[in-house]
């Protein structure tokens, strides 16, 4: 069997291919990256790396050949950007007859009036029509998307936010790669679709327990939208993101990524990480590294 990790490279696909490495002998995984010359590190513990470029469809027939398991880990841009891309590696999968394709999608992809529900809603449905075997992997939010708030909150600004008591259900990106590795390595995913997701909070919560850490009180600013993209403006958020930013609070607020499920515990064969315990790896990474 041979399993294959595209977007490697990144924080989540890295942590994928590290924690299958504990259980996969290496000359059974293999990385699809852009830049091969940034997967060297996997290379050198024995993971085949190859080139794969989803904006370059002829680099993906030869990434994706001989392979039975793929890991599509989404793209990020806009909306024609990212199903091309993702077109592109689906049809290769495809003429590669690979033969089980887990995906990284989004909290109640298929109904959700999220944002980025669209674009992953049309990416589930490209690998449905291949008929292939599939995973969808609903991931609901990284805890590490909070970095620049919770830096924020260590210089000592307020909380800010426009999500109301919107609940979110906070994870590392750690947690859903165990996640992953477990449907790649694992029997018995064919055809499934996994709501994943950490303990269900809202921001005051959240903040709240960043103080337990922290030691202090965290104050939380309670904006509204157009008041929140002002504030974002102001920190320096590049303005094309900040309409994403504004409808996720938007969406957040209106329960977008409020799905109850246990599928992140039992495919982790073990309870989910107390958020006091993710919130104090964040901050000691914070202080260490300075980001």
């Amino acid at each position: 069997m041979k399993i294959l990790v595209t977007g490697a490279t990144g924080e989540l696909g890295s942590n994928v291919v590290e924690t299958l490495l504990k259980t996969v002998p290496a000359s059974q995984l293999a990385v699809s990256v852009r830049n091969p010359e940034k997967a060297e590190g996997f290379r050198a513990r024995g993971v085949e790396v190859r080139h794969g470029d989803f904006d370059k469809p002829e680099t993906l027939d030869s990434a994706f050949s001989g392979i039975d398991r793929l890991l599509i880990i989404s793209t990020v841009g806009d909306y024609e950007t990212i199903i091309r891309q993702h077109t592109n590696a689906v049809a290769a999968a495809q003429r590669a007859q690979v033969k089980f394709i887990a995906y990284t999608s989004v909290t109640n992809a298929s109904e959700s009036n999220l944002v980025l529900a669209p674009a992953h809603r049309a990416r589930e449905e490209a690998i449905l029509k291949t008929g292939i075997p599939y995973s969808f992997l609903r991931n609901n939010w990284y805890l590490e998307n909070e970095i620049g708030s919770i830096q924020g909150v260590m210089a000592g600004v307020p909380w800010v936010t426009s999500a109301g008591t919107g609940k979110v259900g906070w994870a590392l990106k750690q947690d859903y790669a165990e996640a992953a590795a477990t449907v790649l390595s694992g029997n018995g995913h064919e055809n499934t679709v996994y709501e994943l997701s950490g303990q269900h909070l809202t921001q005051e919560e959240l903040a709240s327990a960043l103080g337990t850490v922290l030691g202090k009180e965290v104050p939380v600013q309670q904006v509204d939208d157009a008041t929140y993209a002002d504030i974002m403006k102001g920190a320096g958020v590049p303005e094309a993101y900040i309409p994403m930013l504004v409808n996720m609070q938007k969406g957040i607020r209106d329960g977008g990524l409020e799905i109850e499920s246990n599928d992140l515990e039992k495919l982790l064969g073990r309870p989910i990480t107390a958020i006091n315990e993710d919130l104090s790896h964040i901050v000691n990474q914070i202080s260490q590294t300075g980001k």
